[in-house]
């Protein structure tokens, strides 16, 4: 079963929200969630989902912006806020062994096809809207 942490700063609730809606989107894409903020001393992955016989081990970034009804909200998102830049090699490597690690844990076989997916949530508070943006099978090189 899920063990859910429990979030207390701003940044943190935000990141809490983005991973909501996340799982939310993923639900509706087909995805079966496994697991959620499996965490070992050496890193965390935010969401463990499968689809199509591949696990996904997937980080979400997210970051709230404030934009008004003037401003072209794509223009904001391209020009000014990259959460993806939060994703530093650093932080990848803890993720990739705890990968291996859940791996390991779960007796999954050599054979099963996984991948590292990014998912960007853009949370507009002024509309109380969101953009998602994916970026799958990442690797550091």
């Amino acid at each position: 079963m899920f063990r859910m942490k429990r979030f207390t700063s701003k940044t943190q609730k935000i990141g809490e929200y983005g991973e909501k809606l996340c799982v939310a989107y993923l639900k509706k894409s087909g995805f079966e969630i496994l697991d959620r903020n499996y965490t070992q001393n050496f890193g965390e992955i935010d969401i463990v989902a499968k689809k199509d016989k591949v696990l996904h081990f997937i980080e979400v970034k997210s970051i709230q912006i404030d934009v008004s009804h003037e401003t072209n909200t794509k223009n904001v998102l391209r020009e000014t806020y990259n959460p993806a830049e939060n994703l530093t090699k650093q932080k990848y490597i803890k993720i990739y062994k705890t990968v291996k690690h859940y791996l390991q844990e779960h007796s999954v076989s050599y054979e099963t096809k996984w991948q590292i997916d990014l998912y960007l949530i853009y949370i507009d508070s002024f509309h109380m809207k969101h953009k998602l943006r994916k970026i799958e099978n990442i690797v550091f090189s």
